[in-house]
């Protein structure tokens, strides 16, 4: 391999975390550590990256697209347990006291993940008490929206949970800048089969949920795009 080509690899392997929350004061030196023990992945939306038959104890770095996290029930119901944005990790890992043994993590879009091993997480994050902390911290957070996705699939009814599922994901995006202008209306590249998992019915009921609120101006509907036109009227909708 030549110089250009490593250098480009190497370079290619900090890009996948330079935006990571946990990594947000790390030196150059402690990125390229790093970097150099999580090689790049790819998936395409749809794609399964784990699931109960096959397990896998690695950490996953989430650079670019979104994850769903979800279980299945023995009657073939599917909760979703968790939505992963850019900048931050799932995966299983006992260490961490994270156990996903019986969850499955779905691409919803086009995805870009880092991959750490058991030992890798042990050495450079574990021993890292600022990197420790903040990991602590996201794994509180995800057990927190656990809790109120399970309280939401007993006492909100399907409409509630399809309007919380588009607040949350809308609350996900980044925020306004130079390419994103504060006037522009989030949108949700999601299918309405998509959304539908997420909330926990069926893509049919989910439809009809959407065109109600579409017809009452809150969002604007297109092929696998749903656009947020008045989001504090979606988040009253979400009860």
């Amino acid at each position: 391999m030549t110089d250009a080509a490593a250098g480009h690899e190497g370079a290619e392997r900090t890009w996948c975390l330079a935006e990571v929350d946990i990594f947000c004061d790390l030196s150059e030196q402690e990125m390229e550590a790093i970097a150099a023990a999580a090689p790049m992945k790819t998936y395409h939306a749809g794609e399964i990256v784990y699931s109960p038959t096959q397990p896998s104890e690695v950490l996953f770095i989430l650079k670019k697209g979104r994850i769903r996290v979800f279980r299945v029930s023995a009657d073939g119901r599917a909760l979703t347990t968790a939505i992963v944005s850019p900048g931050t990790i799932f995966g299983e890992m006992v260490l961490l006291g994270q156990h996903m043994y019986d969850n499955y993590a779905e691409a919803l879009d086009d995805t870009v993940v880092c991959v750490m091993s058991r030992a890798d997480v042990n050495r450079l994050l574990l021993a890292d008490a600022r990197i420790a902390a903040r990991i602590t911290a996201i794994l509180g957070r995800r057990l927190a929206d656990l809790e109120q996705r399970l309280s939401d699939s007993v006492f909100k009814t399907v409409a509630q949970r399809v309007a919380t599922t588009l607040t949350t994901l809308t609350s996900a995006q980044p925020p306004a800048g130079p390419l994103r202008p504060v006037g522009r209306h989030p949108q949700i590249a999601l299918t309405h089969e998509q959304l539908a998992a997420l909330a926990g019915t069926s893509r049919e009921t989910c439809t009809k949920v959407l065109r109600d609120y579409a017809d009452h101006g809150l969002l604007r509907l297109a092929r696998g795009r749903i656009t947020v036109l008045d989001s504090e009227r979606l988040r009253d909708a979400a009860g």
